[in-house]
């Protein structure tokens, strides 16, 4: 238990200097020694904050590409995974392999080929781009979700057929029902995905209303004088949904990483 809380300090420290620097005013936030407490707390700090920058546009933004993501990926990759797992057909094993290959090609190297795919498609300066490749499914949640399925004893496939059911009779009565600790990982992996994503909104979003909040916190850090406190406090307000979906969600998060 002792190593475990010295490896827990070392997560819960920088978050609660993120806490703290951001109830500070900008002297006591670069004061040598370091001020650990602020003397009073600048609450304002998270008013200002949010009013800097047009924060519940850019959340309203960033929560439409989430649960659009989301959707695709539990729709599409439940029914690929569907098929390698608990389907018998010629040449299963190889198109699945080629299929894991694919999670060692970089974001950077197909970057360029999805622009003008999707520039052609005119879906440049739209949500598009950013929700549309989800409905194709993505390797690393169908991997997790096929080891899943896998482990759903076959009998139960096997008695409904006998009862006539079709195969997605089965995928959607039998399978989903039982496999909600990995479909709640997906979730998880999703919404972090989506949260935390910059690259895909600065290349594929050219209007500033279709902004996301990563972007958003970007342009105040970009400014030539950055007010620190503020920004630490847009830091927590991005830290705290993170931490609810985590702590909510956890105990599937946790039973579909390991039975996985």
């Amino acid at each position: 238990h002792l190593i475990l809380i010295l490896f827990g300090l070392a997560y819960i420290i920088p978050f609660f200097w993120l806490v703290s620097g951001s109830l500070k005013s900008n002297p006591e936030l670069f004061a040598n020694p370091p001020v650990i407490f602020p003397k009073v707390p600048k609450w304002s700090n998270y008013y200002e904050a949010l009013t800097s920058f047009p924060f519940w546009l850019y959340l309203k933004n960033t929560l439409i590409i989430i649960f659009g993501n989301i959707l695709g990926n539990l729709i599409s990759n439940s029914l690929i995974a569907y098929g390698f797992s608990r389907i018998e057909w010629k040449g299963r094993d190889v198109v699945f392999v080629i299929v894991l290959m694919t999670m060692m090609l970089p974001f950077p190297a197909i970057m360029i080929p999805l622009f003008l795919l999707f520039q052609k498609f005119k879906w440049i300066g739209t949500f598009l781009p950013m929700i549309v490749p989800s409905f194709f499914g993505n390797a690393f949640y169908i991997f997790l979700l096929r080891q899943f399925f896998i482990g759903i004893p076959s009998e139960l496939s096997q008695a409904a057929k006998i009862d006539g059911a079709n195969e997605f009779l089965i995928f959607s009565r039998i399978i989903l029902p039982l496999s909600k600790p990995a479909l709640t990982t997906v979730v998880v992996f999703t919404f972090l995905r989506s949260w935390n994503d910059f690259v895909g909104p600065l290349i594929f979003l050219s209007d500033n209303k279709l902004y996301t909040l990563s972007i958003g916190v970007q342009q105040i850090m970009s400014q030539n004088d950055p007010r620190w406190p503020l920004l630490l406090a847009i830091g927590v307000c991005m830290v705290v949904p993170v931490l609810i979906i985590f702590f909510l969600l956890q105990k599937y998060f946790i039973q579909g990483i390991t039975l996985s």
